[in-house]
């Protein structure tokens, strides 16, 4: 194919994927928690282990039946005991048949890297949970553990608020409890621009008394967690309340019933033409009625979409710390020197992975048989504590499928180590680049791996509890797991943003020239804008196969950039 023509083909194709990702990545569930348990935990290739995976394989497919309760809720066991398994999961009463299915699949499939030898794990989504126990559950109002999410920006009139929350909290209760699916939602005006919404669940495998006993104590807590705030909730594993101002669920679906239509007398004879469904009504009457409804429908529709987008970006679960604080409440993750040391054979060159501007890369095998991989700081490297401590914060909040998971780290007189899930296919680079082993990667795996690279660019930019900007987005910090999914890795050069911080400025560039946006590169600005640029030097790769600082001068251009810019200007 001449080169023109593959460029334009190659445009062609990134259209066709931007015009999917507006559609695609919007199924992302909304992550809001996890709980693991730390004292009950199964060992690996266990009967526990079986009847678990069992049990999560099954879930998924039960999403749109519910067991004599109602769709979005089910309950159910695997096994035997000693080693039976109980699982539930929970949807939100406005969520779909097929809503409640997709978060209930990407529950399943990433509970287990969450928590991957706990015996009792809860995960909440903003839509859904997924909870199993050796112990049953069922039918047995649980409110430990707890947990309380809150949007950190203040509203002015905080008093006001905080007496309409409580008095619309107590009626949303009282409606949920009646309620045979023990939801409901409730919303009233705060201000004049100001909605207030809120909603309250329980399991419907609850009893009415224990379901309001549960609903009661969550909504006692609101005020020591989230007075004065914009939004907040309290998760108890039985039950949840939240109260947002924007509509975090779908007003539709929870709206009561339209009252029956009153019948009126028939028409007089003679006044309805009867032939072959043609009504007395003219087409243009129709349409003159229809038109301005549809129109004001989808102006709705997009006002909503984007005001719901607006607020959402400044929801976080948590207020921001420095990395000292953080690196004492991560002190659950820390390894010891001598546990890495055993997992890697002495950071044996047979275990070596890579190497990369900050150090080596090792596998490793903990004790309990779990694959880890292991990134030993070079003492000469240019990430001191600084970036490090960076890093653990970063990627220990951060929890997405398309995100590398950090495991735990190492601090130890000058030993700096990270310890990350193992991923088996190394990196996009090592796949990309090659000509053998491009073939590996055909036009569904590499639109695939375009998908997932984007969700997790989207998650750091918009979905998280903290807005990430990564910096460094290359094929060489794409990693690809056993099925090829990516996982953006490498976050020490990445930086937190303000909930409505839009730039940054530095003094110290950083990153891979190349992929650097120009006002990042000439300047040191840098913002969600300069990682998207990054992104679409990536898709650019991905889609030609050739590296970006290694692409051959043709037609005056000496990279792959300047290659595209020419060919556009030309066309």
């Amino acid at each position: 194919m001449p080169p023109l023509k593959f460029f334009m083909f190659s445009l062609f194709l990134i259209y066709l994927l931007s015009f999917q990702f507006s559609f695609t990545v919007a199924v992302d569930r909304e992550y809001a928690t996890h709980v693991c348990s730390t004292t009950a935990n199964f060992t690996r290739n266990s009967t526990y282990e079986k009847n678990l995976n069992l049990l999560l394989s099954s879930i998924p497919t039960n999403a749109s039946r519910g067991n004599g309760f109602s769709s979005g809720f089910f309950n159910a066991t695997a096994g035997q005991d000693p080693n039976r398994v109980y699982g539930l999961f929970l949807c939100r009463g406005d969520q779909t048949t097929s809503d409640c299915q997709d978060c209930v699949t990407f529950a399943a499939r990433d509970v287990l890297q969450l928590c991957p030898v706990s015996k009792e794990t809860i995960l909440w989504y903003a839509e859904c949970l997924l909870r199993y126990s050796d112990q049953s559950i069922f039918s047995t109002m649980a409110t430990s553990p707890t947990v309380s999410l809150l949007n950190t920006q203040n509203v002015t009139d905080q008093g006001r608020l905080n007496e309409l929350v409580g008095t619309q909290m107590s009626q949303v209760v009282t409606q949920a409890v009646s309620n045979t699916k023990r939801f409901a939602t409730r919303k009233a005006n705060f201000t004049t621009f100001q909605t207030l919404y809120s909603l309250a669940q329980c399991t419907p495998d609850l009893s009415s008394s224990d379901c309001n006993t549960c609903l009661r104590g969550a909504v006692a807590r609101l005020p020591s967690c989230c007075s004065g705030k914009q939004g907040g909730r309290v998760l108890f594993p039985s039950c949840n309340v939240r109260y947002e101002l924007y509509p975090f669920y779908n007003e539709s679906a929870t709206a009561p019933p339209a009252p029956a239509p009153v019948l009126l007398s028939p028409p007089p004879p003679g006044s309805v033409t009867t032939s072959r469904g043609k009504s007395g009504i003219s087409s243009s009457t129709i349409i003159a009625i229809v038109a301005p409804i549809a129109v004001t429908a989808v102006l709705f529709i997009l006002g909503f979409c984007f005001l719901r987008r607006k607020a959402k970006k400044k929801y976080n679960a948590v207020p921001e710390s420095n990395a000292d604080n953080d690196l004492t409440t991560l002190e659950s993750l820390q390894f010891d020197f001598e546990t890495i040391e055993v997992a890697t054979n002495k950071f044996s060159t047979d275990n070596k992975l890579g190497e990369g501007g900050f150090g080596e890369v090792y596998k490793g095998v903990l004790p309990s048989g779990q694959e880890i991989a292991v990134k030993r700081l070079s003492k000469a490297s240019g990430q001191g504590a600084e970036e490090f401590k960076n890093e653990v914060v970063l990627v220990a909040k951060l929890q997405h499928r398309n995100l590398v998971r950090l495991l735990g780290f190492c601090l130890e007189g000058e030993e700096k180590i990270l310890v990350y899930e193992f991923v088996p296919n190394k990196s996009l680079d090592y796949f990309l680049y090659d000509p053998e082993k491009q073939g590996q990667l055909d036009w569904s795996r590499r639109y695939k791996i375009i998908g997932g690279i984007a969700r997790g660019i989207l998650y750091l930019h918009e979905d998280s509890r903290l807005r990430i900007i990564h910096r460094d987005l290359k094929a060489s910090n794409i990693l690809l797991d056993a099925e090829m999914n990516p996982k953006i890795s490498d976050f020490g050069m990445a930086r937190i943003f303000g909930v409505d911080q839009t730039q940054g400025n530095t003094s110290r560039i950083v990153g891979t020239y190349g992929y650097m946006a120009p006002e990042y590169a000439m300047h040191g600005q840098f913002s969600v804008k300069s990682d998207v640029y990054s992104f679409g030097v990536l898709v650019l790769e991905i889609i030609t196969g050739k590296k970006n600082s290694n692409f051959y001068q043709t037609d005056g251009a000496a990279d792959l950039l300047s290659y595209v810019s020419i060919n556009v200007i030309i066309y």
